[in-house]
């Protein structure tokens, strides 16, 4: 569905020190660092798209997050939620929901929400039933 996923930052290597744990943790390779523009971007291995970049505003104007938009990650399972919303909070993030079902969304929907240090709300979620669930 998408082909990438811009996210503006304030201070491109405090960013970077945080995304670089958390696309980690999502099982995302780097596809590029170029800290002269800045910018850099992440995908799933082996393949092109779609991928994930932060940068500082193309504008040159100040960064500033939107109200109510939100960039939702994929998990492979629950554990992978745990793993990347400690991941978050541990480089800077903030805690805006920790880890756990959401049944007001489908019954297995298992999300955890967190800010990144410019205040971006990031999203992990595995849509899969627990282990021995069906």
């Amino acid at each position: 569905m998408f082909s990438h996923v811009f996210v503006s930052v304030t201070d491109f290597d405090r960013a970077l020190a945080f995304y670089g744990p958390v696309m980690d943790g999502l099982g995302l390779e780097m596809r590029f660092c170029e800290r002269d523009k800045p910018w850099a971007g992440w995908h799933s291995e082996g393949r092109s798209r779609p991928f994930f970049v932060i940068c500082k505003p193309h504008d040159g104007q100040p960064h500033d997050p939107g109200n109510g938009q939100m960039v939702a990650f994929a998990a492979a399972d629950r554990a992978m939620v745990h793993a990347v919303h400690r991941a978050a909070l541990d480089h800077g993030g903030c805690c805006e929901g920790p880890p756990g079902l959401r049944p007001q969304y489908h019954a297995n929907y298992y999300g955890a929400y967190f800010r990144d240090p410019d205040g971006n709300k990031l999203c992990v979620a595995c849509h899969a039933p627990a282990p021995g669930e069906a």
